[in-house]
């Protein structure tokens, strides 16, 4: 879905993982990425969420090709890190439909489907029960 915008070609997605939803446009740039008006080194504080943030860029050699503008809310950090992935990823697909089988075969455009399980009666969260006394 490419729009006009100051000039510069702009491309979006939409990423979700649990309850994390990403909001992310990708255009022309050097490579800097910034989620929820912040860089990414400040807003993700673990190298590792960094680079899952990455992945996409960097299998298809576009890590310092695009500039990436994120909004990303609910959920935690690691649910976050796997919206911004998805949302990349989908992004990058609508820029240039050639990252297709990149992105598949490395499972970026796939959204993952596990959720937190609801919590049943009778029991104190999910699965775990009271516990148990025989007197």
């Amino acid at each position: 879905m490419p729009a006009k915008k100051t000039d510069k070609i702009v491309f979006y997605g939409t990423g979700r993982r649990k309850k994390s939803i990403a909001r992310v446009r990708i255009m022309d740039g050097k490579g800097n990425i910034t989620i929820n008006n912040k860089p990414i080194d400040e807003y993700f504080n673990l190298e590792t969420l960094k680079v899952i943030v990455k992945q996409p860029l960097t299998s298809t050699n576009t890590l310092d090709k695009y500039d990436v503008i994120c909004k990303v809310e609910g959920g935690g950090i690691s649910g976050q890190a796997g919206a911004v992935r998805h949302g990349i990823s989908r992004a990058l697909l609508a820029a240039n439909t050639e990252y297709k089988q990149t992105l598949k075969s490395n499972g970026f455009l796939t959204r993952d489907p596990r959720m937190k399980e609801r919590k049943k009666y009778g029991l104190k969260k999910a699965r775990k029960a009271p516990q148990f006394s025989k007197r």
